[in-house]
């Protein structure tokens, strides 16, 4: 499978005497010593991490991958697998299928953005992340659209519609212009899935009462945009939607929100 390709690899950078490593001086919040990848990847993994940090390691290793080439890229891969694997578990969820075909989708949308994203933007790793997460949405899209394959002598039928996938309809939300990246992420996870909102602002660095007002003002979108002609999984997401009602005990509402308005790229 590619994902334990790339981590077989990684364990082969990151073992032996010489172990490739990151120097952490001049990091805030790592050791002044050589780091192997390892143990970095754990660093920088945890809540306590400064962000600038992560960011200036990421744009290290980003730089180093373009400048010198296969050990780096590798290295890269290693450092995301927690993610990389996160979004493939994701995946196969919600369409079981060929798991070396998404996989490989996925490290493919991770490998490109390597080569291309702008390292001074903040936060290198979760456009990297973003970029293999809509590679493997697009993989799910032509999966689902392809015809299912039928016996000799049967008459051909359409493809089958993503019904049951309400994901499918948030991501075709964000292609129209209805919705953000960002906006759809924060429905999905705080409305299909088990997140709450509390622990969303909170990952996002985000006031609770301003995710809520953020939330509210997208699915007011959402739900106009589904109403002119549901499908199952439409309805599915309209009716998660139509329950909602943000606390009036909030108190000092913002009026704009502008984190969760703006694309990420």
């Amino acid at each position: 499978m590619p994902l334990d390709t790339a981590a077989q690899c990684f364990a082969l950078l990151v073992s032996g005497p010489a172990p490739l490593s990151v120097d952490g001086r001049g990091f805030a919040g790592l050791p002044d010593r050589l780091i192997p990848l390892d143990e970095l990847r754990s660093r920088l993994m945890r809540g306590r991490c400064p962000p600038r940090t992560r960011d200036a390691v990421w744009r290290l290793l980003i730089e180093r991958a373009r400048a010198q080439g296969a050990a780096w890229t590798l290295a890269c891969a290693g450092m995301a697998l927690p993610a990389l694997a996160g979004i493939c578990r994701w995946a196969s969820a919600k369409f079981p299928g060929e798991s070396f075909d998404l996989q490989g989708e996925v490290l493919t949308g991770f490998l490109g953005a390597l080569a291309t994203i702008d390292v001074e933007r903040p936060r290198p790793h979760v456009r990297l992340r973003w970029a293999a997460y809509r590679r493997a949405l697009a993989a799910l899209y032509e999966a689902l659209d392809a015809p299912a394959p039928v016996a000799h002598g049967f008459r051909s039928a359409p493809p089958k519609p993503p019904w049951g996938h309400p994901d499918f309809v948030l991501a075709r939300a964000v292609r129209v212009g209805v919705l953000t990246r960002t906006e759809a992420d924060l429905i999905g996870r705080t409305r299909l899935e088990t997140d709450s909102v509390a622990g969303w602002a909170r990952t996002h660095a985000k006031p609770p009462s301003t995710v809520y007002q953020a939330r509210r003002r997208a699915e007011l979108r959402l739900r106009a945009y589904l109403t002119q002609g549901q499908q199952p999984a439409e309805q599915a997401v309209s009716a998660c939607i139509s329950i909602t009602r943000t606390p009036a005990r909030l108190p000092n509402r913002p009026r704009v929100w502008a984190a969760v308005s703006k694309r990420a790229a």
